[in-house]
């Protein structure tokens, strides 16, 4: 069975869970490990990790937050992890730690060849590519990468960099709208559905859940194989539980 898959979202600044808004004006939500047990209790099918000033700050991964998530988390739940990876040697030493997958993003754009690499090296399967989008009619999409943590644009368009790194072997897409991030007005549908539309991988809708309609129209209006959830879950406005028998009560196949 092709499981539709809730996945939460733990955005990590200097070792702490935090959630903002169009990603700024930040809130600490707490411990990501303490999290992350919960979640996986109450029934999430993965998690991602993502450290989001690394690149910002030009430097690694904060590997401690990361290590203590990994052992807070049974080993049956793949945790995804990314922010200020740049090359293999960082993908070996998170996957050495345990880590299920990868999400590359700025290192991306920046050097197209480490998609082809890293995909050679590690395996299609644990190389998601994380593209942070913001309207721009000037492009043919109308949706443009944005890099470094949202901060600068990369002019490209987002559909046509999502074929791009399909064919350099990426194994996953998860485009972020910055526009809708945390306002939890619903998901970016035009974009994620030209993305879904455009590659022949899982694609994951992130930024902008607030309702649990939200989660149904990602999947069967945008075609998303899976959906990120952060404001909805950090703040106690729904239980994963909720989240997956609303969708199997719209016929959405969830793992209960």
């Amino acid at each position: 069975m092709d499981y539709r898959r809730i996945i939460p979202c733990l955005d990590v600044k200097d070792g702490r869970l935090v959630k903002g808004i169009n990603f700024v004006r930040l809130k600490d939500v707490g411990d990501p490990a303490e999290n992350a047990a919960a979640y996986c209790a109450a029934g999430a099918d993965e998690l991602v990790f993502l450290d989001i000033t690394a690149t910002v700050e030009n430097r690694k991964t904060l590997l401690d937050a990361v290590k203590r998530t990994v052992e807070a988390m049974p080993s049956t739940v793949p945790l995804t992890v990314g922010g200020g990876i740049r090359n293999c040697q960082a993908i070996e030493e998170l996957m050495d730690m345990g880590v299920s997958k990868v999400s590359i993003n700025t290192a991306a754009v920046r050097n197209p060849d480490l998609v082809k690499e890293a995909a050679d090296k590690f395996g299609s399967e644990k190389i998601t590519i994380a593209i942070d989008t913001r309207s721009n009619s000037k492009l043919p999409s109308g949706f443009e990468v944005m890099v470094s943590g949202g901060t600068e644009g990369a002019g490209i368009d987002a559909v046509e960099w999502a074929k791009r790194v399909e064919d350099l072997g990426a194994g996953a897409i998860l485009p972020t709208s910055m526009d809708a991030d945390g306002t939890q007005a619903g998901y970016d549908i035009p974009m994620t559905k030209a993305t879904a539309d455009a590659v022949n991988l899982p694609v994951i809708a992130s930024g902008g859940a607030g309702t649990l309609e939200h989660l149904y129209q990602a999947i069967v209006e945008a075609g998303a194989d899976a959906v990120l959830v952060a404001s909805i879950a950090h703040f106690g406005k729904y239980t994963i539980r909720q989240m997956k028998e609303y969708l199997a009560q719209r016929r959405i196949p969830v793992n209960l």
